[in-house]
């Protein structure tokens, strides 16, 4: 039986990869600050404990896995990242899991490491048309990515293929570009646009209004959590060590989102866009690469995975409405 340690098993995507291992008969510990909000974690082991803490990461890297997904980090939506109040959190708290994983791997080992970048360390100047964007794997340098969030993903990048080349260790760098899916973050300042979409055409009534940041011209792409895994199992399988994008490119903008999330929900809503944190004008992923070294690239469409999201979310908001109701009549 195969061994796999998942660090932010207690996150949305770590939390369906959990899933996924152990479908496929993998031996699981999970490890998180929290255990998961949403669903039972059927992880073999589930440790909730602090990754910035040494003592910790030496107890649950007890051993040498087959597999470790290094998931784990302080990150959010446009509303967390984009502020700058967070800053110093995001580049401490993340760099310090990262700095504390890598260094207890090398001493007990380990089989393969993947390790969850993200398509925030591109730089700025190359995503500033929003139908043009320039997120090639190549195009990282020069640097400048438009927030510390990116800059400290591309330092903790770099820190693994240090760890590579001084000490053999086999890693896997991924660039995520915008996962989202059922069973996510979908409140309280966390969120990610296609959940924010989902929260709040759901929560408005027939005839409202959805307040969208921004001139709602900002471009993205977005890719459904299945897909997402298979690319990461691919990703685990191949020889190559990355930097690799996993991504869709079907981009859209911001207002087209909200259009599709008010139509999946068969309200007649509109919208109004307010100032707000966007980020850069436009990314989309550049999926030359993960054709060229996998064979393969994701291919579905953003429609199917945004019905599944809005369901889920949409169900979530029901249920919070009906606790308040509960609570309304008990007083």
């Amino acid at each position: 039986m195969k061994t796999a340690l998942v660090c932010g098993a207690g996150g949305f995507i770590g939390g369906h990869l959990v899933k996924k291992l152990k479908a496929q008969g993998y031996w699981v510990r999970g490890v998180d600050l929290k255990r998961h909000e949403y669903v039972e974690s059927p992880a073999d082991e589930f440790v909730v404990g602090d990754l910035r803490d040494p003592r910790l990461v030496a107890e649950v890297i007890d051993r040498k896995f087959d597999e470790v997904y290094q998931l784990a980090a302080d990150m959010g939506g446009a509303g967390f990242v984009f502020t700058g109040e967070n800053d110093a959190a995001i580049m401490h708290n993340s760099a310090l899991i990262n700095l504390n994983v890598l260094e207890e791997l090398r001493h007990k080992g380990v089989g393969k490491v993947f390790y969850s970048s993200s398509a925030c360390m591109y730089p700025e100047y190359n995503q500033l048309d929003p139908s043009k964007p320039v997120t090639a794997e190549d195009s990282a340098y020069p640097a400048m990515p438009d927030s510390e969030y990116g800059w400290e993903k591309l330092f903790s990048e770099r820190l693994y293929f240090a760890y590579h080349r001084n000490y053999g260790m086999d890693v896997r760098v991924a660039r995520f570009h915008n996962i989202f899916g059922p069973e996510g973050t979908w409140e309280g300042g966390r969120e990610k646009a296609p959940a924010a979409m989902c929260r709040k055409v759901a929560e408005t009534p027939e005839g409202g209004v959805i307040e969208v940041w921004g001139p709602g011209t900002q471009t993205r792409s977005f890719l459904y959590i299945d897909e997402c895994l298979e690319a990461v199992e691919r990703f685990m399988k191949s020889d190559y060590i990355g930097p690799l994008n996993i991504g869709s490119e079907e981009m859209i903008s911001i207002n087209d989102l909200a259009r599709m999330t008010i139509e999946i929900s068969g309200k007649n809503l509109s919208i109004r866009n307010v100032p707000g944190p966007v980020g850069v004008q436009g990314r989309n992923s550049d999926n030359t690469r993960i054709r060229e070294k996998l064979g393969w690239a994701p291919h579905r469409p953003l429609r199917e995975g945004m019905e599944r999201t809005y369901a889920w979310v949409a169900e979530q908001v029901a249920k919070k409405q009906k606790a308040k109701e509960a609570v309304a009549q008990s007083n």
